[in-house]
């Protein structure tokens, strides 16, 4: 069975939707960007970390981490309303990467890659930004968004794995376990 190194409600929806059996061991670890750390160089360290973290003997163990990127910053989760409010301005009109980490580890083997999903934001007013960030989705988002939510209304353009946007990407979950010699796939019926 794949063990979930994260909290996160989205991951384990998007796992559940795909059919596959997990439990969940919550993670710690520190999350603090290292000064001059590329994004993708961050939610990479990040998952596997996170892998690591929690593997125990022979376990299949999933971490993953994902951040938004607009003109080369990551854009973390919003701490205030004002905050929100200036990320989703920076998004609106604008084109930005989603990007997810995925590290699964089976006892000495790790595999990991970074899965890059391109968004394009329709332009925002005042009003429809106003409007989202009072709905309370944008918190504990990473961009300040939840793109399965209200979101959806302002995403005009994706290009790459919608899943990924959501918090993980799963096909390349899938495509990983599958290198390490797992099978992810329950039977019909399970």
């Amino acid at each position: 069975m794949l063990v979930l190194a994260s909290a996160s409600p989205r991951r384990a929806e998007l796992l559940r939707a795909a059919g596959i059996s997990f439990t969940v061991r919550v993670a710690n670890i520190d999350e603090v960007q290292r000064p001059g750390e590329p994004a993708a160089d961050y939610v990479l360290r990040l998952a596997r970390e996170k892998a690591q973290a929690v593997a125990r003997n022979d376990d299949l163990v999933l971490g993953a981490d994902t951040t938004v990127v607009i003109d080369g910053e990551i854009v973390g989760k919003p701490s205030d309303h004002g905050d929100a409010e200036r990320m989703l301005s920076a998004l609106g009109g604008r084109w930005h990467e989603v990007l997810t980490a995925v590290s699964l580890r089976w006892g000495s083997q790790a595999r990991s890659e970074v899965a890059i999903t391109r968004v394009k934001f329709a332009p925002l007013s005042r009003e429809e930004i106003d409007w989202y960030v009072a709905t309370g989705e944008p918190f504990d988002k990473a961009g300040a968004y939840a793109i399965q939510g209200y979101a959806s209304l302002f995403v005009e353009r994706i290009e790459g794995s919608y899943s990924n946007v959501v918090g993980l990407p799963v096909h390349l979950v899938y495509q990983l376990a599958r290198e390490l010699g797992v099978e992810l796939r329950g039977r019909i019926g399970e």
